[in-house]
């Protein structure tokens, strides 16, 4: 997990970011990115204590991602973190694919140092504010991606969390804004909401069902 860092540190570099997302296929709010750089001595000292088992956040269970996310955020001096967002509105505007690349860029962009490199999961992304390699499957082969995996995605759900509060018919703390059954449900009794993605087609085709439904009501109560 380490070998793309060490390739970049024996070159003389140092500040090495490793980029990630999360909240792409959601229905409903903003997508999240992460940028992390890790101090070299740091990582190699703790990539086989505290970092141990950190990998894709996918293979990682809530807890998991918890325990690691706090190790990070704890880690002052080893550890470089930055986060950026870009919401429903902006997703809606230019497409989640251009949302997600911006989020990455503000995420590059928030970093207290500025990154030398980036490493991102994925494919190539234009408009970062480094030069930056896609690694294909990064979370799972870069100890930076990883951590920025987990980051992002402990973020977003955490938010979601805070807008099931605010929106307690859809069931956003369970779901996190995915296209479940319940949420998918929930949009069909409901509605979307102020934080959906108006541009996702589960999201356009349940407000369509609401106007025909409304509709019809209103036809039946002029008869």
């Amino acid at each position: 997990m380490l070998r793309n860092e060490r390739e970049f540190w024996s070159s003389g570099g140092t500040r090495l970011a490793g980029v990630d997302e999360a909240g792409r296929g959601p229905l409903a709010g903003p997508v999240v990115a992460a940028a992390v750089i890790f101090d070299p001595a740091y990582a190699e000292a703790e990539a086989l204590r505290s970092l141990e088992g950190l990998t894709d956040s996918k293979k990682l269970s809530a807890v998991q991602r918890e325990h690691f996310y706090v190790v990070l955020k704890a880690a002052a001096g080893g550890v470089s973190i930055g986060v950026g967002f870009a919401d429903h509105l902006e997703i809606d505007r230019i497409n989640i694919l251009n949302a997600t690349h911006v989020a990455m860029a503000r995420a590059l962009a928030a970093l207290a140092q500025p990154a030398e490199h980036a490493l991102v999961d994925g494919r190539p992304v234009r408009g970062l504010p480094c030069a930056s390699t896609a690694l294909v499957g990064g979370d799972g082969k870069s100890l930076s991606i990883a951590a920025a995996s987990v980051i992002a995605k402990v973020t977003r759900d955490r938010l979601m969390c805070e807008e099931d509060r605010r929106y307690p018919a859809y069931g956003f703390a369970k779901h996190k804004g995915y296209g479940t059954s319940r949420h998918m449900q929930a949009l069909l009794a409901h509605g979307s909401c102020a934080i959906h993605r108006h541009s996702f087609t589960p999201v356009r085709e349940a407000e369509d069902l609401q106007r025909r439904r409304q509709a019809e009501r209103g036809t039946g109560d002029e008869g």
